[in-house]
């Protein structure tokens, strides 16, 4: 298999990952917000903190399948990325719910992919698991 075409099964896998991470960002957003009826801010974190967590295991050991790496090097990596979007995603729902008026969900689907597409990508790929 050539480089580009493993870059490309890379890249799907990339998404069929982020896929599930989004689900269960989205799942715990949405069951703490409507459920408990918790701020949808503290939710979202929630929901980030644990779609981050599914994201690193399934990208480490499917993904990128870099396992051979130190652990604690990538996990730092990831962290160190993890919060800045974390950061992006938390001030872009903020500022779109609460500023241009948006549904909150309306809101982190919006951002979830100009961030999803334009940083985390980009990060994992060639800062993370390189």
């Amino acid at each position: 298999m050539n480089k580009k075409q493993q870059s490309a099964i890379t890249f799907l896998k990339y998404n069929i990952v982020a896929g599930i991470a989004t689900a269960v960002d989205f799942a715990v957003l949405i069951f703490l917000t409507e459920i408990f009826h918790i701020w949808y801010m503290l939710s979202a974190v929630t929901g980030a903190v644990s779609g981050g967590v599914t994201s690193f295991v399934l990208e480490r050991n499917w993904t990128f399948m870099k396992k051979d790496g130190k652990l604690s090097a990538q996990a730092l990596k990831y962290t160190a990325v993890w919060v800045t979007s974390i950061m992006l995603n938390i001030a872009g729902l903020y500022l779109l719910t609460e500023y241009a008026k948006f549904q909150y969900i309306i809101s982190k689907v919006i951002v979830a992919v100009i961030v999803g597409i334009g940083f985390n990508f980009l990060m994992h790929k060639y800062y993370i698991f390189k």
